[in-house]
């Protein structure tokens, strides 16, 4: 298959979602980290990319 990028979720969303719910940034990972049940461990990625999210700035 082909690869998608940021460019091409932004279009997806442009007519889908209000301008304020569409996301700042994207970033791709090979895979999201699941607990044994198989849910997504939020916490984990929030840990992995705080530093991300603590250099912009707040409004």
């Amino acid at each position: 298959g082909s690869a998608i990028s940021a460019a091409d979720i932004a279009d997806a969303i442009a007519g889908r979602l209000a301008k304020y719910k569409h996301p700042k940034q994207v970033i791709f990972v090979d895979e999201l980290p699941r607990n044994t049940m198989g849910k997504v461990q939020k916490n984990v990625l929030r840990e992995a990319y705080k530093d991300i999210y603590q250099s912009r700035p707040q409004s």
